[in-house]
């Protein structure tokens, strides 16, 4: 069966957005490719004249329908498969897809999940800890100077995702694990590694971050993270008898 892009299953989330206007201009680069759900995380200023005058009447069920949340675990507990968009790369922040390549791959994740794309505050990006929520990672091109405004990355990914949204392909992809189902079991593994002295105490987090890379690449379904936290529990329990049956031969 042929299968487009579902852009109503597409949410944009800004994070510790500083200035309205960018808002406005962000919702508007969001209206013309036809996207039309927008969270803000945290925003430091909210202003519904300041956010309509960049942009634009046109703009205006957008910039009314946003939801505002203060906490992103939170705010991308529902979704599927989220993205983090970044112009800083490193060690710790792989740019795992181009804009173009990775709207490809949301054609068939977009058919049962939904998905959600991170952008960074206005002058310093999305941070480490932001990123270590996110399955994928994409960076725009650019040349010597790489830092866009906040409203122009967003157009450019939502102009891409509109670009897959009208081109068919014959595949989709089942539901994956919600980010509240994928938290609760890195935080089971968390425990039950640091339990058996597998996760360096020093600095777990890192190690953690590691973890959750390669299941990113896994896309869990919610039916595969449910096995992995009942491998956790069988662990736990193993354990934890084993402990008593020491305990009870020192006796």
């Amino acid at each position: 069966m042929e299968a487009v892009l579902k852009k109503e299953n597409i949410t944009i989330i800004l994070i510790d957005t500083q200035i309205p206007e960018n808002i406005g201009a962000a919702a508007r680069a969001m209206n013309n490719m036809g996207i039309e759900r927008l969270i803000l995380v945290n925003p430091k200023w909210i202003d519904r004249g300041r956010m309509l005058k960049s942009g634009t009447i046109h703009s205006e069920r957008i910039i009314d329908n946003i939801e505002i949340i203060n906490d992103l675990k939170e705010a991308i507990g529902r979704f599927g498969y989220i993205v983090g968009t970044t112009a800083r790369l490193g060690t710790h922040r792989p740019a795992m897809a181009a804009p173009e390549s990775l709207a490809e791959k949301l054609v068939d994740i977009s058919q049962n999940n939904e998905v959600a794309i991170l952008f960074g505050p206005e002058d310093k990006g999305l941070s480490n800890e932001h990123l270590q929520y996110c399955h994928t990672i994409t960076t725009i091109p650019t040349s010597e100077f790489s830092s866009l405004n906040l409203a122009q990355a967003v157009l450019i990914v939502c102009y891409e995702i509109f670009k897959a949204s009208i081109i068919h392909t014959d595949s989709s992809i089942p539901r994956l694990a919600n980010s509240f189902e994928l938290e609760g079991m890195y935080a089971h593994l968390s425990g039950i590694l640091t339990k058996i002295g597998y996760l360096n105490p020093q600095n777990p987090d890192l190690w953690m971050l590691y973890v959750r890379r390669f299941f990113s690449r896994m896309q869990l379904r919610a039916r595969e993270v449910r096995l992995i936290r009942g491998i956790c529990r069988q662990i736990d329990w193993y354990t934890d008898k084993r402990l008593k049956d020491i305990k009870g031969s020192d006796e």
